[in-house]
């Protein structure tokens, strides 16, 4: 009995000290579904109501391997109502096949490379009075910046977007929502 005991504490042990970071990382609520931290990027994004046009925008781009990859990725996942911001025609013109490399050069410059939360962004803004500015996966600039206690993104044509739910955790990175498609310049 007192084996069976102490297996019991060094199992309970064992799995807290191996999977802390899974325990620190909240389930998080996106499109009405739940978005797991042990699930990837596309995984989660497929079951969220409010990013069907991004889905579907990531199936036509081919990219849906790429962020079901290793990672990590930080992606500014724009809603469905983002989307519907743009001039009308504007989505159906970009899921036509013969528009895929202007589809894929939008949907890259929503990456960034490495796991970047929210705090990261946010001490970056500090750090560079007042802006911060990334590289994205597509070449460009994202640059962020708060409005109050909101942290906002322009894009290199001066476009902005606000981060509406933050620190989507994923297995293999992080999804911030935001509220308005990023343009980058060419």
């Amino acid at each position: 009995m007192k084996t069976s005991k102490i297996l019991s504490v060094a199992l309970v042990a064992f799995t807290m000290l191996t999977g802390s970071a899974t325990f620190a990382q909240k389930t998080k609520m996106v499109g009405g579904a739940a978005m797991y931290p042990n699930k990837n990027i596309i995984e989660n994004a497929v079951n969220s109501k409010d990013h069907t046009t991004l889905v579907a925008a990531v199936k036509a781009a081919g990219l849906v391997e790429t962020l079901e990859g290793k990672g990590p990725f930080t992606v500014f996942a724009p809603t469905n109502a983002a989307f519907n911001k743009l001039p009308k025609g504007t989505v159906e013109t970009l899921l036509k096949p013969e528009n895929k490399k202007m589809l894929t050069t939008i949907l890259t410059y929503h990456v960034v490379a490495g796991k970047w939360s929210a705090a990261d962004v946010m001490a970056g803004i500090k750090k560079g009075n007042g802006k911060y500015t990334a590289k994205t996966v597509q070449g460009g600039t994202l640059t962020f910046m708060m409005n109050g206690k909101d942290v906002w993104i322009m894009d290199e044509k001066g476009g902005k977007a606000k981060i509406t739910i933050a620190d989507v955790d994923q297995s293999n990175g992080v999804i911030h929502v935001i509220d308005t498609v990023l343009m980058p310049k060419s």
